[in-house]
């Protein structure tokens, strides 16, 4: 980039910081409401309007597997512990499973980790599979719709295809016994394998008192106009650099890593939530999956995300009006980052951190402890209340079959 290039792009980010800056100075954020069905959607109140019975497995396939290995609270797959905790104390809870709408199985998919705290989803088919058959064998609810009236929370990377690799992932499919159910997973991406129509794209778990430890004044200018942290090459798992966030995170790299206006590196700082509320824009890109924890971050610290991840399903599309408070680039245009995010009127920077700024927003992208109206946890009640009343069509007919039980890899098969 020439002096004249960056000086003119610097003349563009100082007018952009001070009409940013202006919104936040002198007390309260200003917040805008939703507009429309989606903020009526982000505020329901699932009470009253569905009821869930919570299947009480032996502790083997949840509260043991966490004993063995506590990290499991904190890594981004966590929603699954959270909301069964949640569940068993929830207004929406019955005891009573002839008056249920919903059937939860409380199964513990990715408590297995590495060394490094990765989650390993080897052995979650057979740990499901496993479930499965004790509630099949135990109650008469699953065998009444083959699980259509049931959910299941599967928050690993390609959901409930249990793989970490796409190509694995997409060769695998999703779990054979699991193909009526409704799934609660974190991966979305359209006209995908892994994807089940019907399933509820939730955020990636992100501790909710861990980042509200570190909220810094919003007096505080905008002074860092494009953020990120993280991994631009996975050069363990792909040499290359051509199969990791399909290129895109390296393209990033290589033609931005000298830009004034771009604030990007591998290292983590301790001071990493602090630098993302003093950002204008932060990037989220691809991995391994579509999504990240940095939306979740962005959002919670009202730095505008630029999602990176074409055909991409975000957490609760139908609430959160994510063209409005993100920006959308295309995989291939990533070379042109620059252009577009200076491009983007100041009026338009103000709006989005306005929509940003409003606490139901917020709320929706976490999993407290203890459960706040609107957060993550009632959003997805607020998904299966409206998938409610379930159609005649679910339930089969006295000695009808659908599912194949002997079907998927043979490893899948071995008693768990």
């Amino acid at each position: 980039m020439d002096a004249w290039n960056r000086v003119f792009l610097c003349l563009i980010f100082a007018a952009i910081l001070c009409t940013s800056s202006a919104v936040q100075r002198g007390g309260n954020q200003p917040t805008e409401r939703i507009s429309g069905s989606a903020g009526d959607v982000l505020e329901d109140n699932p009470v009253g309007r569905l009821k869930v019975y919570v299947y009480e497995l032996p502790s083997k396939y949840n509260k043991k597997i966490l004993q063995k290995d506590p990290r499991c609270l904190n890594h981004m797959f966590a929603a699954e512990i959270f909301m069964h905790r949640f569940l068993l104390s929830s207004p929406v809870r019955t005891l009573n499973p002839e008056e249920a709408d919903w059937f939860y199985t409380p199964v513990y998919a990715t408590c297995d980790l590495t060394p490094n705290g990765l989650p390993l989803p080897f052995k979650s088919p057979r740990v499901m599979r496993s479930a499965i058959q004790l509630i099949s064998s135990n109650w008469p609810y699953w065998n009444r719709t083959e699980g259509a009236d049931h959910f299941f929370l599967v928050p690993h990377d390609f959901g409930a295809c249990f793989h970490y690799q796409e190509e694995k992932a997409i060769e695998r499919g999703i779990l054979p016994l699991l193909k009526r159910a409704t799934l609660v997973q974190t991966f979305g991406q359209k006209n995908h394998v892994c994807l089940k129509e019907g399933s509820i794209t939730i955020p990636p778990y992100a501790p909710p008192q861990k980042m509200h430890t570190h909220l810094i004044s919003e007096k505080i200018p905008r002074s860092i106009f494009v953020y990120f942290r993280g991994l631009f090459y996975d050069v363990g798992n792909d040499p290359e650099g051509g199969y990791y966030a399909r290129g895109a995170r390296a393209a990033v790299w290589e033609n931005f890593k000298d830009n004034p206006l771009f604030d990007i590196s591998t290292e983590h700082p301790t001071t990493y939530y602090e630098d993302m509320q003093r950002a204008v824009f932060c990037l989220c890109p691809l991995g391994w999956a579509p999504w990240s924890p940095r939306l979740v971050e962005a959002v919670i610290f009202g730095c505008i995300p630029v999602i990176i991840a074409d055909d991409i399903v975000l957490p609760f599309a139908d609430a959160i009006p994510w063209e409005e408070i993100g920006v959308y680039v295309y995989e291939e245009d990533v070379p042109k980052l620059d252009t577009i995010l200076t491009s983007i009127p100041p009026e338009v920077i103000l709006r989005k951190q306005r929509l940003l700024a409003n606490p139901s927003m917020k709320q929706a992208m976490l999993f407290p402890q203890p459960a706040q109206p609107g957060d993550a946890f009632h959003q997805v009640l607020n998904g299966l209340a409206r998938k409610l009343p379930h159609a005649k069509s679910v339930y089969l007919k006295p000695g009808e079959k659908i599912l194949n039980w002997t079907a998927g890899p043979v490893g899948d098969l071995k008693p768990w």
